[in-house]
């Protein structure tokens, strides 16, 4: 569904990404690893377009690149880390404006009843109907960035690109957030990549892994087929025993 090939990009005249390729298929869901500075978000926003990159990005066997940004918005979503609200919109208003990429008359047409339809539909699956009137400037972040998933969801995309989406967030959550997108992915004709740093809530979203270390990728594959010993290199961390530390601490807390 999802093909990247040899892509490179950066800033000013310096690669941050450096050859990376992979293949998403349709009902996918990949987890980009890696230490700060190993060129995670900038890979997103290659993918997207919205970074000029080298190599050939594809979905459904069309170039993202050459895409519209009109129709790369209908087929792509991003959802990043939960941003603090500026303007009181309400909650159905900021859904509803994930309908724009949509819209034939563009950014200042009304929605129709389709969209309407869609963004109210979006706002029943997260739990949010009860505070459609609400000003989102009146939300906590979690409940705000449970709105803006609403929001991508009515985007209707093929593919959903993820960015640290769950930083900020309290356990529960990022819980219903992993497991909101994981159903979302199963759907036909969708696929997803997210950039985390929390190992456990990646591998809970994702078994297949892009370990990226200065750029390039490292290791691509499933990851109970990964080298802890690579892992560890990478990170600078021996994480298989900071993770059995982890489990321990939770299993004396449970008695």
């Amino acid at each position: 569904m999802l093909v990247v090939e040899n892509l490179s990009c950066g800033y000013g005249g310096e690669d941050v990404v450096k050859d990376v390729s992979f293949t998403l298929p349709e009902n996918g869901r990949l987890a980009v690893l890696g230490p700060n500075g190993s060129g995670k978000t900038t890979l997103l926003r290659a993918i997207t377009g919205f970074l000029p990159a080298r190599g050939k990005v594809t979905l459904d066997g069309t170039g993202l690149h050459a895409m519209s940004a009109r129709e790369r918005g209908a087929a792509v979503a991003v959802l990043g880390q939960m941003i603090s609200a500026y303007f009181a919109y309400t909650v159905y208003e900021t859904v509803l404006m994930g309908r724009y990429p949509h819209r034939r008359g563009g950014l200042f047409s009304r929605p129709d009843a389709a969209d309407r339809q869609i963004a109210q539909d979006a706002i029943r699956r997260l739990g949010l109907w009860e505070e459609r009137d609400r000003p989102v400037t009146e939300l906590s972040g979690g409940q705000l960035q449970r709105v803006l998933l609403a929001r991508t969801f009515a985007q209707t995309p093929r593919l959903i690109l993820l960015d640290e989406p769950a930083n900020h967030l309290d356990l529960k959550f990022r819980v219903e957030l992993v497991e909101e997108l994981k159903a979302w992915a199963a759907m036909p004709g969708h696929a997803a990549v997210g950039v985390f740093h929390d190992l456990d809530l990646a591998l809970d979203f994702a078994g297949t892994v892009l370990l990226m270390d200065g750029g390039r990728a490292v290791y691509l594959g499933r990851a109970s087929e990964m080298d802890p010993a690579l892992l560890s290199r990478v990170f600078g961390l021996d994480v298989p025993s900071y993770m059995r530390r982890c489990r321990e601490r939770w299993e004396t807390l449970g008695g």
